[in-house]
This record gives structure tokens, sequence and C-alpha cells, in this order.
């Protein structure tokens, strides 16, 4: 893949003068990625933010990428724009499943709704978070349900109570998942007669 030179200077930029957070720095389809120590990351974004060079002042977005092979799982990505430099950068942190990640709404006061989402779909903490509660799913929900090892049908499920005249909750029941259907796949048709088909081979005869 072609490296974009000026990406690349400024990609080496910020390896020398934030060492200490960055761990590695690539480029996707003209995009800097930079890859960050969990616990430096509101200092990166800081910089990010403030440095002459940089002015990256808009926070996009933050959101979770789940890899349940690998030993830290969970990447967290941070999208920002610079609007000086017409450019953006990505911005990842490696982390585990009992991991805390420094919040960075004292950074970007955006943060706040997209860690909240963050944690909600994919369960990563996020320390010093003014109001770390649920933002997607209801309350009590069981689970989060972006992570790869989340069930398909959910943990629960949710009905109208006639009796009760209310909503209630209970675990999933998949009445249908062990039925033994006897029927072959309607491409290939089965050597048997299939019920109701006895009828149409009747009709078929009264015409004749």
């Amino acid at each position: 893949m072609n490296m974009n030179k000026t990406l690349q200077d400024f990609g080496d930029y910020l390896k020398s003068s934030m060492e200490n957070a960055v761990v590695s720095v690539t480029q996707d389809r003209g995009q800097l990625i930079v890859t960050c120590k969990k616990d430096q990351i509101a200092e990166l974004l800081t910089y990010l933010r403030d440095d002459p060079s940089c002015l990256f002042k808009i926070l996009l977005d933050v959101c979770g990428v789940d890899y349940p092979d690998r030993e830290k799982r969970f990447e967290i990505v941070y999208h920002l724009q610079s609007l000086r430099l017409n450019q953006r950068i990505r911005v990842k942190v490696l982390c585990g499943e009992t991991d805390i990640i420094p919040s960075v709404t004292a950074v970007f006061s955006s943060a706040n709704w997209y860690e909240r989402e963050t944690w909600d779909l994919y369960g990563v903490m996020f320390s010093e978070h003014p109001d770390l509660r649920r933002l997607l799913t209801d309350y009590g929900f069981d689970g989060h349900p972006l992570r790869k090892d989340f069930p398909l049908t959910g943990n629960v499920e949710v009905r109208y109570d006639e009796e009760q005249k209310r909503v209630v909750y209970e675990p999933v029941k998949l009445t249908q998942a062990f039925r033994s259907f006897d029927f072959m796949s309607p491409w290939e048709g089965a050597d048997y007669i299939l019920p109701g088909d006895e009828k149409a081979d009747k009709a078929i005869e009264g015409d004749r």
C-alpha cells in the first residue's frame, strides 16, 4: 500500500512528541491510525486538540470493536477531525474485558454519550465518567448486545401480560428450537406425499 508522505511525516511527529502515549502509527485508506496506551488516551487526545500542528477540535465518534480471539479483545476507537488541516485521524486503544479506560469527557464533552453507548453495547468501563449508565438498552438489560458472544435471541423476552395488565420480562423460550421438521427442501422435493398434496392428486385424476 502506498504511504501518504504527509501523513507519514505527521505520524512521525506524533510519535516523537507523544512517545509515552503512542504505541504505533499506521495508515489505512488515506487516514492516519494511532494506537495509544490506554492510560494515556486523555493526554493524547488533549495534545491532538491543542497542539498548533494538530488542532483536531472535533470528536466525531467513539465506538467499540470486538475481537473475541484476541487477548485484548476490544478496540476502543476515537475518530477526530481537524478543520484547520482538513484531515481526520483515528485513535485506537486495546483493552481486555476487565480493563477500565479513562474517560475523555473532560477533553471532549461530546464523549459523554459515546462512552455510555460503548459501555452499554460492549461492556467496556470508563473511569471518571460523570454518568455511566445504559443508553440504548433498557434498565436491567442482561448483557452487552454488540459482543460477538452475545446470543442472537438475547437473554430476555418482553411481552404484555393480559392478566397482570403490564409488560413482563421473561427468559427467552425458543419453542421451535428443537423441532424435527419432516420435509425436505422445496427445491429438491420429497419422495413421499406431503400433507395436503393427496388432494391435489385426486383433483388431477378427476379432471382426466
